[in-house]
């Protein structure tokens, strides 16, 4: 499968332009008389302002998140989010644990993109080792990465159609969110937090059937996304609450280190995926849905245009996979087949020293960047030459894009302020880690 091409951006990644691409003949529909302002009328020289805590245990915040608003009527003037409610310390844990053991921590940093935690820890440790993985580990990893892609948008989907009153989509989305799940739980026996890729590959090859239902769950997956747009792109309400509000200008987004959907709903293409592929992602022939606004209506197509394209990638790693091992067959890092253990002494003292020790890792640091749902998830990890990392920092983007909420919402309704803070999709459980 070769690499698709396009024209070069001023970010240095490729943009694409096609279906996925957000075409405003296609997409948007503004109506001429719908006014947004951003003063409301009879306001005149009177100036009070009112302080408001929003959450932190508030369901439109999305997780224990308070922000503390400005109000002047119901227009936000200034607003500041106050995070660490659930701070647990992951990174300082995982330094306390061998590499072995620190994959079930680091997944329970951004609970909804656990594949793609353990997929940047790993890809650190593997840069270190300087360890090869096996193709078809690289897209078995793929597929299960863009699997937890879309199980990811459409919570953040159904959530935030919540907030704006179309209560329906929570089911339609969690009704394939649960085919998902269960198809996490085929390859791995978990649901959640399944400890599936490993350094060196992943746990398991994939069972027998599951291939033949991720192919069904892809066939209809794009069809179930066509259903959500009849559902949600042409409804009024939702069309007046998001089209035209709270737009950012890539510049601001780029200032403050904003990736993922955010930046690209203003029209900069920039993903990992096609920038700095790793994981065979070059392998694989999708488009990078861009904005041209950078409202919250952009960023609302952007993320259901990726419905499509993680299909599409999914579809074409199951038809390309390739055969041969799903893990590293190095025996100082990975654990030796399960059958050897009854014949095989060396393997037992192999499987022994890996779980009690774990292995070792030559000094040195690495950082190893990856596209999650949210944008740019990176994980830092130093070694001193021992089995324990001397130090783990992940650069998670629910923490970083949560820097735009003031300037998205300066000014705007505190009606705004809600669909905003659904579109900004910040877990805070990545936030505070």
């Amino acid at each position: 499968m070769s690499t698709p091409t396009g024209t070069t951006g001023t970010t240095g990644t490729t943009a694409t332009t096609g279906p996925a691409a957000l075409d405003p003949a296609d997409y948007r529909r503004r109506e001429e008389s719908v006014t947004m302002s951003a003063e409301p009328a009879g306001m005149g020289e009177t100036r009070e302002l009112l302080t408001l805590n929003f959450g932190p245990h508030h369901p439109a915040t999305h997780g224990v998140l308070r922000l503390i608003a400005t109000l002047e009527g119901e227009v936000v003037r200034d607003i500041k989010p106050i995070i660490g409610y659930v701070h647990t310390g992951i990174e300082k844990t995982a330094e306390e644990k061998s590499y072995w053991k620190v994959i079930p921590v680091i997944e329970r940093m951004d609970y909804l993109s656990y594949y793609f935690n353990a997929m940047a820890f790993c890809g650190a440790v593997e840069t270190l080792l300087e360890l090869e993985v096996p193709p078809r580990a690289q897209y078995l990893r793929v597929i299960h990465l863009e699997l937890n892609r879309i199980m990811s948008h459409l919570v953040w989907l159904g959530t935030s159609a919540l907030d704006l009153g179309a209560m329906s989509m929570f089911w339609y989305c969690f009704r394939e969110r649960e085919t998902i799940l269960d198809l996490f739980e085929m390859s791995s026996g978990q649901r959640m937090h399944t400890r599936y890729i490993q350094v060196g590959g992943v746990f398991e090859d994939i069972p027998v059937g599951f291939a033949h239902k991720v192919q069904k769950f892809v066939d209809e997956m794009p069809r179930r996304a066509d259903q959500y747009a009849d559902l949600l792109a042409k409804n009024e309400i939702l069309l007046q609450r998001l089209s035209g509000t709270c737009p950012v200008d890539k510049e601001t987004l780029l200032g403050l280190g904003v990736t993922g959907p955010l930046l690209r709903a203003a029209g900069v293409p920039w993903d990992l995926r096609k920038a700095a592929p790793y994981s065979s992602y070059d392998h694989f022939d999708f488009k990078v849905p861009i904005g041209t606004e950078g409202d919250n209506y952009d960023r609302f197509r952007v993320r259901h245009a990726e419905f499509y394209e993680s299909s599409k990638i999914v579809e074409q790693a199951l038809g390309g996979l390739p055969e041969g091992p799903y893990i590293t067959p190095d025996r100082k890092v990975a654990l030796p087949p399960r059958h050897e253990l009854a014949t095989s002494m060396e393997a037992l003292i192999h499987h022994f020293k890996l779980v009690t020790e774990g292995f070792r890792v030559p000094a040195g640091e690495a950082y190893y960047p990856i596209e999650s749902p949210r944008g740019e998830l990176g994980c830092f990890v130093r070694s001193d030459g021992s089995s324990k990392p001397a130090r783990v920092h992940m650069r998670d983007p629910s923490f970083i894009n949560l820097q735009s909420t003031a300037p998205m919402v300066k000014n705007a309704y505190i009606a705004d302020l809600i669909a905003s803070l659904a579109m900004i999709d910040p877990i805070l459980g990545g936030v505070d880690r």
